[in-house]
């Protein structure tokens, strides 16, 4: 998956939503099923997918999203935390 994206982080890197740590939870049978993946440094991002692996791709879309209309409010967009991994 290749994103590449105008909005600036707070600190002045370009934001790119592949270097922000995922969560990963599975979803219950009652939550649907699948699987839950959140952005812990975006508050309030999350994506879905049947599988991890569109769960991840599904919060990544989001994460464009998120930052966009955070660029566009006037908020600022947080850096990833130091020493992140891709995906957990």
């Amino acid at each position: 998956m290749t994103i590449q994206s105008s909005i600036l982080t707070s600190d002045g890197q370009e934001f790119d939503p592949t270097q922000y740590r995922v969560y990963l939870r599975p979803l219950s049978v009652d939550e649907g099923g699948g699987w839950l993946a959140t952005l812990p440094d975006l508050p309030g991002c999350t994506g879905d997918g049947e599988t991890e692996i569109e769960a991840i791709e599904d919060v990544r879309r989001a994460a464009l999203e998120w930052a966009d209309a955070a660029s566009r409010d006037g908020d600022p967009v947080p850096p990833p935390a130091r020493n992140a991994i891709a995906a957990e």
